[in-house]
């Protein structure tokens, strides 16, 4: 039987936690063993790390005294895992009865020894496909988000997110969100886990591609679904999220494409997006937006001014 860690990554998310450890009681079938489900609480002050015995889950809690980001944290999480899959699960999501049945028994077939890395369908709170996968970012792709021309015209500048609507049947995706993200455990530990300089945002990205470029594959799986509400933690803090969203995006740009295309996106952040959506804002009438996306461009200008930012680890 193949065995499994759950991590999840917890920041003030309330009784969402408390409803997604529920979930994974629900889905546990004969057919696999969870050996760990960790909860890695990063230092949240509504009390929603407290009191998870009653979920019906064994649950191990590791308590971070100040916010590691997620990267940092799920690496806690997974440290000395014996399992044969890691499956790192958002607070936010909600497993169904056979989740984790068909999901396992997709990654234990033949067919599937070089997937390294299994997404699944996830609905929204209106039974709606969400995201569940990505493009790899390129320079093209990430002006086309800046200016709003991936909306626009598809066509020519495809946007960054797929989902659910934009993968009917089950098929190979350049990345799968870290909603629900499940990774054999060997390639986990021969990766190094995630790249802890990504706070938040472009963790799952970058080890998406450092997997491709090691002969494992990343495969959205259409006949599993999940719920995901999405944004429950980083919604709480905008200004923050829009901050380590650019950060994440610069780092990934400075660390796996050429110095010229780095700096393309660099360009592209501080002299198109920032005035972009200033503008989009004030046509809004959105002040609190405005003040927000000042106050994220203010923390990123101090970043770049960082020695030894650029250097890629």
């Amino acid at each position: 039987m193949p065995a499994l860690d759950v991590i999840i990554v917890n920041w003030n998310t309330g009784d969402a936690l408390r409803e997604c450890l529920q979930s994974i009681a629900g889905a546990l079938d004969p057919s696999f063993t969870i050996n760990r489900v960790v909860v890695v609480d990063n230092a949240s002050r509504d009390g929603s790390a407290d009191g998870l015995a009653a979920a019906g889950v064994r649950v191990d809690v590791v308590r971070n005294p100040v916010n590691r980001g997620f990267a940092a944290a799920c690496n806690d999480g997974a440290r000395d895992s014996r399992a044969d899959y890691l499956l790192f699960l958002n607070p936010d999501t909600r497993l169904f009865a056979d989740t984790l049945t068909k999901t396992m028994a997709f990654l234990e077939s033949p067919a599937q020894a070089t997937a390294g890395i299994c997404g699944v369908g996830l609905l929204d709170e209106h039974g709606q496909p969400s995201s569940v996968g990505a493009r790899f970012p390129s320079p093209l792709l990430i002006f086309g988000e800046a200016t709003g021309l991936s909306r626009a015209l598809p066509a020519l500048f495809p946007p960054h997110r797929l989902t659910g609507a934009d993968l009917p049947a089950t098929r190979d995706v350049d990345q799968i969100i870290g909603a629900f993200f499940l990774v054999r455990g060997g390639l986990f530990a021969a990766l190094g886990g995630f790249d802890e300089r990504f706070f938040v945002y472009f963790e799952e990205v970058d080890f998406s591609l450092r997997a491709k470029q090691a002969g494992f594959r990343s495969v959205y799986f259409a006949d599993a679904r999940a719920y995901h509400r999405g944004g429950l933690s980083t919604e709480q803090v905008k200004a923050a999220r829009l901050f380590y969203l650019l950060r994440s995006r610069l780092l990934f740009g400075f660390k796996h494409f050429s110095r010229p295309s780095a700096w393309l996106v660099f360009l592209t952040t501080f002299l198109v997006e920032w005035p972009a959506r200033l503008l989009f804002a004030l046509v809004q009438r959105q002040n609190g937006d405005v003040a927000e996306t000042n106050a994220a461009y203010k923390r990123l200008l101090a970043f770049v001014r960082t020695p030894g930012w650029r250097d890629p680890r």
